[in-house]
């Protein structure tokens, strides 16, 4: 077999020229801590490593929107207690109102307290979020939910929309709720059973103007149509507190789905260093070796090669 010198030195340079090449990689990985540098190292690894990130990221979206609707409805639910509260308040006055111990003096002073707690509660009713929808407005966040005229009279102008976002592959839970749902309408029928309706504010003005012409049969109906609006209040604190635990349940299923995916990642793309030190280290020895063994060989010439 015939060897020259020149194919001798062509293939000690491609060997040590591999053995550079594979030392560079796993020093590349060393310093960026990851299996893959590029995905022509490993295309199916780099592919899966892309589709787990492109998941996660999904799965961070839904984490900040639940953050979001959770703090939406701890306003909704400062809002509504706030409200529950002065309701009782009012008909504490309108009681007291109605004994017999006072006077029409007497009573014009309290309702001048009513009325200061209906502006709060319609101020309440009217609360915005963080980012400035009005909590109660439906899908008509852009403008206040009731709105009062110049006759005092209170209207809801928002919608009966429920939206509901996406927290999960296959899951959502409700944003919002509509005024007419919290702010219930009592409902009053006369002695023809004929039923009328008429709004929470309106009901509230009422009982007030009651109590400061001093009607006793106004203050007493307007009394019981306190708990109706106690009721509905009631009742949406207890929806309110049913999405929470729902947004709590799917942040916990979240915050697992993360972890497991966090787990896989790192087992797919992240370096174990004690195994890729040993590697290189085998490397440089090898490289070591290679570069010795060339600089003896290359001081023969071919004749002694041979021999």
């Amino acid at each position: 077999m015939k060897i020259s010198t020149n194919a001798l030195y062509d293939r000690a340079t491609q060997q040590m020229g591999t053995v550079q090449t594979t030392l560079a990689k796993s020093q590349a990985q060393l310093a960026a801590g990851k299996q893959v540098i590029t995905p022509s190292d490993a295309p199916t690894q780099a592919a899966s490593i892309q589709r787990l990130k492109s998941i996660m990221a999904r799965q961070d979206s839904y984490a900040d929107t639940l953050a979001a609707v959770k703090t939406r409805l701890e306003d909704e639910e400062s809002a509504l207690q706030g409200v529950s509260n002065m309701v009782v308040r009012i008909k504490e006055i309108a009681i007291q109102a109605a004994s017999d111990t006072l006077g029409p003096a007497d009573r014009k002073v309290l309702a001048v307290e009513m009325q200061g707690l209906r502006d709060q509660i319609l101020s309440m009713a009217n609360a915005q979020d963080s980012s400035g929808n009005y909590l109660f407005a439906g899908s008509r966040v852009d403008q206040p939910a009731f709105a009062e005229n110049g006759f005092g009279d209170v209207t809801y102008q928002g919608d009966q929309t429920r939206m509901r976002v996406s927290v999960g592959d296959q899951r959502t839970v409700q944003l919002n709720r509509s005024g007419s749902e919290a702010f219930v309408r009592v409902v009053r029928t006369d002695a023809k059973g004929v039923s009328t309706g008429f709004g929470f504010f309106q009901a509230i003005d009422q009982l007030t103007a009651a109590v400061q012409g001093s009607s006793r049969i106004e203050m007493q109906r307007g009394i019981g149509e306190m708990d109706a609006l106690q009721n509905g209040l009631t009742l949406a604190l207890a929806q309110v507190g049913t999405d929470m635990n729902v947004a709590d349940a799917q942040t916990a299923v979240l915050e697992e789905t993360r972890l497991s995916l966090k787990t896989t990642l790192s087992n797919i793309e992240d370096l174990d260093y004690a195994e890729a030190i040993g590697q290189m280290n085998k490397q440089m020895l090898s490289l070591e070796a290679a570069q010795s063994s060339f600089g003896k060989i290359s001081k023969l010439n071919l004749f002694n090669y041979l021999n």
